[in-house]
């Protein structure tokens, strides 16, 4: 998905309009997002093709995030923290994912196919992690997945609720995960 600069700026900014108004109209979500409702019209056509180009393109984003985050050739911690910060860049786009993820409205073969490489990705670094002696082996690696994504969406949510502040996110993520795997 070849987006530019001001569309991914559009698309994050649609992502949170998604989520802060689940019942407007595509003329509270265009305005939400500093555009016209012709604009948006233009952009996606419908609500339903921009909910799914928001997945396609959160996606994508995911995927990158992974690609870069030095999950094959870092030290695991190091890839851990690079994990988290580039996670946090984009949180606009986890928000909405923690909003629209329902597995019973998703097309399951669809969507296994579109995250499939994100989670393949992360569980072979807790993986590597374990057999380094870093992560516990106790706790199979796709768990530490689902934990650390927990955590993150978690920590996320709370951000955006006015529970937790940002700053020092990535810290907070980073030892609120680690606490559970580090190797004894």
């Amino acid at each position: 998905m070849d987006i530019t600069p001001a569309q991914e700026k559009l698309l994050k900014a649609l992502a949170v309009a998604i989520v802060d108004l689940p019942r407007g109209t595509f003329k509270d979500l265009a305005e939400a997002a500093g555009v016209s409702k012709a604009t948006l019209n233009r952009f996606c056509g419908t609500r339903e093709k921009l909910v799914e180009m928001l997945m396609d393109f959160s996606s994508t984003v995911m995927n990158r995030v992974i690609a870069s985050a030095g999950l094959v050739d870092s030290a695991p911690v190091d890839a851990l923290r690079t994990l988290t910060e580039l996670h946090l860049t984009h949180r606009e786009l986890l928000i909405f994912l923690i909003v629209q993820w329902r597995r019973d409205a998703l097309d399951e073969e669809a969507e296994d196919l579109r995250w499939k490489p994100y989670s393949d990705a992360m569980d072979a670094f807790f993986l590597r992690g374990q057999a380094a002696g870093v992560f516990r082996i106790d706790v199979p690696a796709p768990v530490l997945t689902e934990l650390f994504a927990s955590i993150l969406f978690g920590l996320i949510d709370a951000e955006r609720r006015g529970r937790i502040a940002r700053s020092g996110m990535v810290t907070l993520v980073e030892s609120s995960f680690l606490r559970g795997a580090v190797a004894r």
